[in-house]
């Protein structure tokens, strides 16, 4: 029996490599990450970094045969990576269930959208079509989706993108999952619609207890609904600790940079964003030091050559970086003035 204590996910020394191409591509590099009961956990970084390549290894998305998967996946205590397929078929969705990107291309075409969370539900749990569809109009309600009997019987091209994605949050929730992983559920939608998914989402988890995992590469996004951030740059975490503390004291410089990369309310005439130079290594290519250190501002040659250990900052807050020194005097200046 899991202890109420341990953490609802824990991710151990997690190694992702695809092999279908020329060489081995190293997507996730040894990730080490606990999500706590009922907490809500944002991994954030540019496209690449593997943030929705680790989402998708909690529920055993890649293909077999040309993907390696290492290290540890604990979900509620059981081993992900040890599943058969009989077993993985149970614990998708029941278990653990995901909000995609792009609802169009996730809702089955051909199939209402009712049908579709009325399949799901019969799948795991001892229920007859009409009680299923009964919790498919009440979770419809739930995500405020207007006029939801005629909704349900609409086909996602029938639904705009906002409602799509609130289908497709009622469709994740369907069989009452304890992990909820949302793979960038905000990208394709306007900013007035991204703010209503988040605080939806926020609810919902509030509600309902649910540990969530959130992907995104907008770091405004993140501090909406996390309780704790996780910073990916080249397949590994390079900075961890609370929203608060990652935004009012960010030490690994590739934290920094995608703050000062956010507007803050709007931009003076002539102002520009600033960008972070060069571009993500090769995955296939890592370099055997920092992987940041050819775009850092504050790298120096032993960046270069051996991989940093994380430094803890303060609890829960660390760093995998050699210059966490140079960023912390930065943010004191910053804010003495």
């Amino acid at each position: 029996m899991t202890s109420a204590t341990a953490p609802m996910v824990s991710l151990r020394d997690l190694t992702v490599t695809f092999t279908g191409g020329r060489a081995p591509v190293q997507a996730v590099n040894g990730v080490s990450l606990d999500v706590q009961r009922g907490e809500v956990v944002a991994l954030i970084g540019e496209s690449g970094s593997g943030k929705s390549v680790t989402l998708r290894t909690l529920l055993r998305l890649h293909p077999e045969r040309r993907t390696r998967l290492g290290g540890q996946v604990l979900v509620d205590g059981q081993d992900v990576l040890a599943l058969n397929p009989g077993q993985l078929a149970d614990f998708r969705g029941k278990v653990v269930s995901m909000i995609f990107q792009e609802p169009l291309l996730a809702l089955d075409p051909v199939y209402t959208v009712g049908q579709q969370i009325v399949e799901s539900i019969r799948r795991h749990e001892p229920v007859d079509e009409a009680a299923a569809r009964q919790r498919a109009l009440e979770l419809f309600e739930r995500v405020r989706i207007p006029s939801p009997e005629r909704r349900l019987a609409a086909y996602p091209h029938e639904m705009s993108g906002g409602m799509r994605q609130r289908a497709m949050i009622a469709l994740a929730l369907a069989c009452r999952p304890q992990v909820l992983l949302a793979d960038e559920p905000t990208t394709a939608l306007d900013a007035t619609v991204q703010i209503q998914i988040l605080l939806l989402l926020r609810e919902l988890q509030r509600e309902l207890g649910l540990s969530i995992i959130f992907v995104t590469h907008d770091i405004g996004a993140a501090l909406e609904v996390a309780d704790r951030i996780a910073v990916m740059y080249a397949g590994r975490i390079v900075e961890e600790g609370t929203a608060r503390e990652l935004i009012r004291s960010p030490r690994h410089p590739y934290t920094l940079a995608l703050l000062h990369g956010r507007a803050h309310g709007a931009l003076p005439k002539g102002a520009r964003l600033e960008t972070i130079g060069g571009s993500p290594p090769d995955l296939s290519r890592l370099p055997p030091g920092c992987a940041f250190a050819e775009r850092c501002r504050f790298a120096v040659e032993a960046c270069r050559e051996q991989q940093p250990a994380a430094v803890e900052i303060a609890p829960g807050h660390r760093a995998r970086c050699l210059r966490t020194d140079a960023t912390g005097n930065l943010q004191r200046t910053a804010q003495g003035r």
